[in-house]
């Protein structure tokens, strides 16, 4: 099989094109080792992957099953974004102890916080299986025959494959399901909160800033991994001892510069850059505007009681952040294709793929497969409009709505699995709605509900809305079920709950809200679900065939990489400045000036910590400055997608030189068409880093277990030498 290679021939970028692409760290020796050295990296493949010793990769796990995180010393201190451990920050966090506001640094370590719940997973070694998984499927007489015998075949693998007894087995999907990966990995599970600033520093800029440049945010946060007796995975216990890394990263003093060579190490979680250009268009002219339209009139709802309540305000945070991050990121995404012209782009991509087909003589295997493609998303729009519209108003943006639903779906499994089942997830639902009640302003719910359940039954295709629900007016409804629901407050559906199964039930159906939600569910299930499951599985056979026609057509000097799918990749590029428009150019690199000229006092998103301005104005930056300023962010043209939050950026030494968390705004569309004009990442210097924790927090204790290295005196020792010699 021909495999890593990018599609030249689809995807030209004759300047940048090594610089694409989010790459399988255990395959870079050959063309990726040699691209990456020719880019200034020092390192070898063997320093960045290896079983045999120790390598990066062992020094960066995936953090809490979303992001990203780094091991910085050698007594198992994590560092990862602000927002990565936002959710754990905020439930330390009470109107008494607001560490949301004012920032929580443990004195020492008993002093760190236990996390019930969290994890963190290393990658211990990553085996291609395709062979093994591919097993038997030439004969299969349907798609869904095929993934039956595959879901068989990965079993297998991970049941038979060697690995000790704390470690786990994983199968993978690459190429749209054209190469698969067994990763062994092993999960740490008793992870405590170290230090985390201020969000006037962690999430300085708030959603204005989201997704833009210039930045000037500390989006940083410290855990620590524990482990047992004999530094292996364990629950949380005070008998557990800090976690030895087998690796931990050095943190550089010596910055950035334009061109300097970057290595971003993480978990990306989803891209889709092989993609048909009627896929980019239905997506951008129809699926991504309906979910941006919906988020927005909950998010306005929110942001009215979250300004005017203290309590709100932290109850509500960590909920706003994560509904407004992918808001805006589709807003951004949607701009960046049309100021690029993805789907033009695409569309001649494609012509020149026909072109290819039939000079190979293809067109039996792929010569219709752009018309059957124009076909599926045809027959498939209505029902993704209608998948994402649910999804969006009663999975995520409402709470009552979420929660009922969970609830009708307790009520199936009694129906499908019997009483244990039933009673197992009734009380894991009860243990989760303890939580998330604690979090829960029903005041504010139901101005977002009236607001969302508008939105959902006017723009919802109309095929797929109940005619009671049209016919309703919708604030009269809001107001029912905000009065009569049980839904509404954790006492009165703990009160609902109570009871043998049959009980539970007659009780359920008794309640005005989850009368209501079962109502729209079921319609769901019945007219939504299973065709846009047909449909998708359609899609997917053909997006399947279209990647091995890809990567049958590619030249042999083609680089081909797989799309992001939540395991651990390499991207690597450069430090560099962009420009956004006409007229306008960025540096590549902020400094806390910037800082100063946004700040607003007791402003939502632009407040700063008065002892940051001290910090300022004296020009006490220790030993972290450049020049006198105090780096804050920087960009570079790394390839990096949601998952990537959290991840180390590593110079071309191996050590630490800034930490990912965002995109600019102009590129995020590169989850579907990477342009390196305008996609740029955007990254926490580490030596601002350092700076909060030793002068801003004066956690000094934290440094002195970190090792602080000045990599580039030996690179500037060797450019004086040549000078020297050339002069000669």
């Amino acid at each position: 099989m021909k495999l890593i290679r990018l599609f030249v021939f689809l995807f030209a970028l004759p300047l940048f094109a090594q610089q694409g692409g989010m790459w399988i760290p255990s395959l870079l020796e050959g063309m990726n080792e040699t691209e990456m050295q020719n880019l200034g990296m020092k390192m070898s493949a063997e320093d960045i992957y290896s079983v045999n010793q120790s390598s990066l990769k062992d020094a960066v796990p995936h953090f809490n099953g979303g992001c990203t995180s780094e091991v910085i010393s050698p007594k198992g201190l994590v560092l990862t974004n602000h927002h990565c451990g936002y959710g754990q920050i905020q439930s330390h966090s009470s109107v008494e102890n607001d560490y949301l506001a004012d920032g929580f640094w443990a004195k020492s370590m008993s002093h760190e916080l236990a996390n019930p719940g969290m994890s963190v997973t290393f990658i211990v070694e990553i085996t291609d299986v395709t062979e093994k998984v591919l097993k038997e499927t030439e004969n299969a007489s349907s798609e869904e025959e095929r993934q039956k015998i595959i879901e068989k075949n990965k079993q297998a693998v991970v049941e038979n494959s060697p690995k000790e007894k704390w470690e786990t087995n994983r199968v993978s999907t690459f190429y749209d399901g054209n190469q698969f990966m067994l990763f062994r990995v092993e999960t740490f599970k008793d992870i405590r909160l170290v230090g985390a600033p201020p969000s006037s520093v962690g999430k300085f800029g708030s959603d204005t800033d989201n997704w833009t440049w210039p930045r000037h945010t500390g989006d940083f946060s410290l855990f620590r991994i524990y482990a047992d007796e004999n530094n292996r995975p364990a629950e949380y216990s005070e008998d557990n001892v800090p976690y030895t890394p087998k690796h931990y990263l050095p943190i550089s003093l010596d910055g950035v510069a334009e061109d300097d060579f970057t290595l971003v190490f993480g978990f990306p979680g989803s891209t889709d850059e092989y993609l048909p250009s009627v896929a980019i268009e239905q997506l951008t002219e129809t699926i991504n505007p309906a979910r941006i339209g919906l988020r927005e009139v909950a998010l306005k709802e929110q942001d009215v009681f979250m300004r005017k309540d203290k309590k709100i305000k932290i109850q509500y945070a960590s909920k706003y952040s994560s509904i407004a991050n992918y808001y805006k990121k589709w807003i951004g995404e949607n701009q960046g294709m049309k100021k690029t012209d993805v789907v033009g782009k695409k569309k001649e991509q494609e012509k020149e793929f026909m072109k290819r087909v039939k000079a190979e003589g293809l067109q039996n295997e792929y010569g219709s497969i752009l018309s059957d493609f124009d076909k599926a998303y045809a027959e498939f729009r209505d029902y993704d409009l209608a998948y994402n519209y649910f999804s969006e108003s009663f999975l995520r943006n409402v709470e009552l709505l979420r929660n009922g639903f969970q609830l009708y779906q307790l009520e199936q499994v009694l129906e499908n699995r019997g009483k244990q089942s039933f009673k197992d997830r009734k009380e894991n639902l009860l243990k989760r709605f303890k939580s998330s009640y604690k979090d829960y302003s029903a005041k504010v719910d139901e101005k977002v509900f009236e607001k969302v359940i508008e939105v959902y039954a006017n723009k919802m295709p109309q095929q797929f809305v109940s005619s009671d629900l049209k016919q309703k007016n919708k604030a009269e409804l809001t107001q029912e079920i905000y009065t009569n629901s049980a839904l509404t407050s954790y006492k009165s559906l703990k009160k609902l709950m109570k009871g043998n199964p049959k009980k539970v039930i007659k009780k359920l159906n008794k309640d005005e809200g989850y009368a209501f939600i079962k109502k729209q569910a079921e319609r769901f299930y019945e007219d939504v679900l299973p065709a846009y499951q047909n449909k998708r599985l359609e899609i997917d056979a053909l997006q399947k065939e279209y990647m091995k026609a890809i990567l049958t057509l590619s030249p042999k000097d083609a680089r081909i990489f797989p799309n992001a799918n939540g395991t651990l990749r390499v991207t690597y590029g450069q430090v560099k400045g962009y420009s956004p428009k006409d007229a306008v150019y960025y540096e590549p690199v902020t400094h806390l000036e910037g800082v100063i000229e946004k700040y607003v006092a007791d402003d939502y998103e632009f407040d700063a910590p008065q002892t940051l301005i001290d910090l300022y104005e004296a020009k006490d930056y220790g030993n972290y400055a450049d020049d006198g300023k105090m780096p804050v962010n920087f960009i570079g043209t790394n390839h990096t997608t949601g998952g990537n939050s959290g991840s180390p950026v590593i110079d071309a030494h191996g050590n630490l030189v800034g930490l990912n968390f965002d995109r600019v705004w102009e590129g995020t569309m590169s989850d579907f068409y990477y342009d390196p004009v305008i996609s740029r990442n955007i990254m926490v210097d580490a030596r601002y880093i350092l700076f909060i924790i030793d002068k801003y927090a004066n956690a000094t204790h934290l440094i002195n277990e970190m090792k602080l290295v000045h990599p580039k005196a030996g690179d500037n020792a060797v450019k004086k030498k040549r000078l020297i010699k050339n002069s000669q």
